[in-house]
């Protein structure tokens, strides 16, 4: 395509978003690889007391069913495109679900596919949201101690290289950390045959 028409493209992208209609991964361009040891800049809550989760699921927040904060119960941390999100949004719809993912224009399109969902369906698609944060930093810093229910994990980077072995988002040291979100006597399951789907 030509350097004009790709302009073009992204310039119809951004007006087809206005026009409210479905967003396509073509329009968000992106890296396949975010650095997770990098410093930048993400807004994160300074404790999970601290997380304002109203902005994400306004009508699971402040209602008359709900005047106290619900708890988020599942996360997918590396959410990708948000497609396990959408998947489990009928299945669990009294449940909350949140992903997190670390590129800001993946973030972005998820976000607003969710809200495309919500307009589309009304009244459903309520229970999920998509933050963009570092998992191997802040997770801690959105959820309390027990409180999740489930944290996916789904196709992790490997990174294969010794050299980038830090990066990886499963380790001994994380896990760890991650476990201070589960419930006790949760356990860790690393394949979908341990879930009976295979």
């Amino acid at each position: 395509m030509a350097r004009g028409g790709k302009r073009q493209g992204m310039a119809e992208g951004r007006a087809e978003r206005k026009g409210q209609k479905a967003p396509r991964k073509r329009f968000y361009r992106t890296r396949a690889h975010s650095n997770p040891l990098s410093d930048m800049y993400f807004p994160v809550p300074s404790c999970p007391k601290g997380a304002d989760w109203s902005s994400h699921f306004p009508a699971a927040c402040g209602t008359e069913d709900a005047p106290e904060t619900p708890k988020v119960e599942f996360a997918d941390v590396g959410c990708g495109f948000g497609g396990l999100l959408i998947r489990l949004a009928p299945l669990f719809p009294d449940r909350l679900m949140v992903g997190m993912e670390i590129r800001d224009k993946v973030a972005e399109y998820v976000q607003e596919r969710i809200a495309n969902l919500r307009r589309e369906h009304e009244g459903q698609y309520q229970n999920i949201s998509c933050i963009r944060t570092n998992s191997q930093k802040f997770l801690v810093h959105y959820f309390c101690k027990g409180q999740l229910q489930k944290l996916f994990f789904l196709f992790p980077d490997p990174h294969f290289k010794a050299q980038n072995h830090r990066r990886r988002i499963i380790s001994l040291s994380l896990l760890a950390e991650f476990a201070t979100c589960w419930p006790p006597g949760a356990a860790c399951t690393p394949s979908q045959t341990s879930l009976g789907a295979g």
